[in-house]
């Protein structure tokens, strides 16, 4: 038995997976490249700052390596078993993504802190060189991702790895400077704190939309009142009940309802229903959405549609 995946699209390969697969491709190759001159060169300057960028540069190159392995299982088409598809693949990387990175600060907060009690020195020219390199590789690769970052939650954790690491190789880069002339090595760890703390400001985010989609959340931009109010606002319907939006990824958002309207015609239930679906797709981008008709039936007993 053969199954067409019509969800409204849900189950199709479509342009836009293979545009987002291409480019999280080429920011894995030249984060693979940027990460092995920051590592090698924390090693031979010395420098924890420059150690905790690498790491962070490690964590980038698994986020996107999951990031590409999720939009390819996401392309799958919908089956018998997984009537939306696989589309939440992107989710659990996104997810696993988070955790990594969680991890990855704490580590770097203890290095800091063992560095604050026993400075160390470092090769402050090494250290500057370097980062500059990874800085001007990381702007490379948040240009091929900024497009798809808004409305993909996997991409965007993709997308925040890699802009984290930017912040912190911005910040190597003046620590460097600081240190080239000062001689002050204490730099170095407090710039591996900010570090952290930009890994971390990162993963909580992607953490609490990715454990929101989960929980079958309504998507954090729409407000929920307001698109009942919308809905009860067009012309036919008396009232809007058991109303729930969820998301089956962070581009995909599901809405259901019911909606009660006047003892009328199929023709006019059937108008309504196109209003109210054209509506959602046009004000809120909601693409799937199951609306079932209820009659406003009268109580009188010589009524046809009474329930006796």
């Amino acid at each position: 038995m053969t199954y067409d995946g019509n969800i409204n699209g849900y189950g199709k390969q479509g342009g836009a997976s293979s545009r987002i697969e291409r480019k999280l491709l080429w920011a894995l190759g030249i984060t693979i490249v940027i990460f092995i001159v920051e590592i090698v060169g924390g090693f031979l300057s010395n420098s924890l700052a420059l150690k905790s960028d690498a790491g962070h540069l490690f964590g980038d190159v698994m986020a996107l390596g999951l990031s590409l392995l999720a939009v390819h299982i996401s392309r799958r088409p919908a089956s018998p078993r997984r009537t939306f598809g696989y589309h939440r693949a992107e989710v659990f990387a996104a997810i696993i993504n988070g955790l990594t990175l969680t991890f990855l600060s704490g580590f770097i907060f203890l290095e800091a802190y063992h560095r604050i009690l026993n400075p160390q020195p470092i090769k402050s020219v090494m250290m500057f060189v370097v980062a500059v390199i990874g800085l001007a590789g990381n702007g490379v690769v948040i240009l091929r991702l900024r497009g798809h970052a808004r409305d993909n939650l996997n991409v965007r954790a993709a997308f925040l790895h890699i802009l984290g690491d930017m912040l912190a190789s911005v910040g190597v880069v003046v620590g460097g400077l600081i240190m080239l002339f000062t001689r002050n090595y204490l730099v170095d760890p407090i710039i591996s704190f900010f570090v952290g703390g930009i890994i971390l400001f990162g993963a909580i985010s992607v953490l609490k939309e990715g454990a929101n989609i989960l929980l079958e959340g309504a998507p954090g931009h729409i407000d929920y009142g307001k698109l009942k109010a919308d809905i009860e606002s067009i012309e036919g319907v008396r009232s809007v009940h058991d109303l729930h939006i969820w998301t089956i990824s962070s581009s995909k958002l599901v809405l259901s309802v019911h909606i009660k309207v006047s003892d009328q015609s199929t023709h006019d239930s059937q108008h309504i229903l196109k209003t109210v679906t054209g509506f959602l797709k046009e004000k809120y981008k909601i693409h799937h959405a199951t609306l079932q008709i209820e009659c406003e039936c009268c109580t009188e007993i010589d009524c046809g549609c009474a329930v006796l």
